[in-house]
């Protein structure tokens, strides 16, 4: 409920000068602008905004300083009497944006606008460029609006309303939505810059991806292979990098695009007879930005795309080579393991000759022992041969054995 009604419209009465200012700021220049206007609050006798508020409007030289802070951006705007000797005469000297003012950040909008009654409108054309001049009918015709979206003298972009019926509330409403079309479109433009720097950024990626894809279909080595997958990574790397920079401003551009043209929708915006329109005359320009930033997202998409298509096919070919050249080494182990086998087994074969000597050997001994003994065993040498073949097949059956045991695990 509170967020609903957090920026009510201020009644406004002809005829008034409203000065409109917007800055960029970034996060810490947003936290030290709220500290600033907190103290200014004070030093003229009324209290800052509360902790986390991101609007507030302090009495200020027989007007209303309004302070907004948005996602990128710090507004103030401030109403005071108009000069009643011309339209946009002298700016009346108790505005707050003198000298000791402290601007948040890099200016991005200034404004100047006059709400004046309909009677009070004469002799206002020679204030604009006719170049490049709208007029429009708004509300049904309840109020006119004029502007050049020129700057004057002072750096200040000019705004006449003319009020045939509208109330007081109307008259905020309508002013606070031109100061809002003003705000966003130029918001909006901000995408353009970062297109118009990434174009030639993307036009050399397009470039260098033609050229490492020619590479690939001469390429059949596996080290100039992944060669050519590191340069692809490099090159999508880049590609990320640069989407994802520009990613929050092009759809920053998007979203300040659909602000603009709702607000035209709800100021029931038409040309007067004979004049250009406002949203015409922006159309011609904010348009084709807009385009520009979708066309610059689509090719970095389309082009991510492509190199991820590139590196995959790169990448399954070096995957392939290196399994063929795993193949050819595993059949080298296999031909080393099959050449070991048959050495073991001839290893075996002197094994079983090796063990059976050692054991005759001490079948001798222990012959010649028992006959020594007095025990009757025959011819020592007889029985030792004898035993031979007999220790032979018995040694040759117990490695078979071992073997086979192996075999099974």
């Amino acid at each position: 409920m509170g967020e609903v009604h957090s920026r009510p419209f201020r009644p406004l009465g002809g005829p008034r000068t409203v000065l409109h200012y917007a800055f960029l700021t970034n996060t810490a220049e947003a936290v030290e602008d709220q500290a600033w206007f907190s103290e200014f609050c004070i030093s003229h006798g009324s209290h800052g905004p509360a902790g986390g508020a991101r609007h507030h409007t302090l009495p200020f030289g027989g007007g209303t300083l309004s302070w907004e802070q948005h996602a990128e951006f710090t507004t103030y705007t401030w109403d005071g009497a108009a000069n009643a000797e011309s339209v946009f005469g002298k700016v009346p000297a108790t505005h707050p944006f003198g000298a000791a003012f402290r601007a948040p950040g890099n200016l991005l909008v200034a404004v100047r606008l006059e709400l004046r009654n309909w009677e009070d409108g004469e002799a206002w054309r020679n204030q604009f460029d006719g170049g490049s001049l709208t007029v429009s009918n708004l509300e049904g015709g309840a109020a006119m609006v004029a502007t050049d979206f020129r700057q004057d003298g002072d750096g200040l972009t000019r705004f006449l309303v003319l009020n045939r019926t509208l109330s007081d509330v109307q008259s905020g409403a309508v002013v606070q939505r031109l100061l809002e079309v003003e705000t966003y479109r130029t918001l909006a433009m901000l995408g353009l810059f970062e297109a118009t720097k990434l174009q030639p950024e993307i036009r050399g990626y397009e470039i260098e991806l033609a050229e490492l894809t020619g590479q690939m279909k001469d390429t059949s080595a596996l080290g100039a292979n992944q060669d050519l997958l590191d340069k692809l990574s490099a090159l999508a790397a880049s590609l990320e990098a640069g989407a994802t920079a520009s990613t929050f401003r092009f759809g920053a551009s998007r979203a300040y695009h659909q602000i603009v043209k709702a607000r035209f929708e709800t100021l029931r915006e038409e040309a007067a007879p004979g004049e250009l329109s406002m949203a015409s005359f922006l159309a011609r320009r904010l348009s084709p930005a807009m385009r520009t930033c979708q066309a610059i997202e689509d090719r970095q998409a389309m082009l991510s795309r492509k190199l991820a298509r590139a590196t995959t096919l790169l990448r399954t070919r070096v995957d392939v080579e290196l399994e063929q050249q795993n193949r050819i080494l595993l059949q080298s182990m296999n031909r080393r393991a099959r050449l070991q086998l048959r050495l073991q087994q001839t290893v075996e074969g002197l094994s079983v000759a090796a063990v059976s000597y050692y054991v005759v050997g001490l079948f001798s001994y222990l012959a010649k022992a028992a006959k020594e003994a007095g025990l009757p065993v025959p011819n020592a040498s007889v029985t030792t041969g004898l035993a031979v073949p007999i220790v032979v097949l018995l040694i040759w059956w117990i490695v078979r054995r071992i073997r086979q045991h192996h075999g099974e695990h």
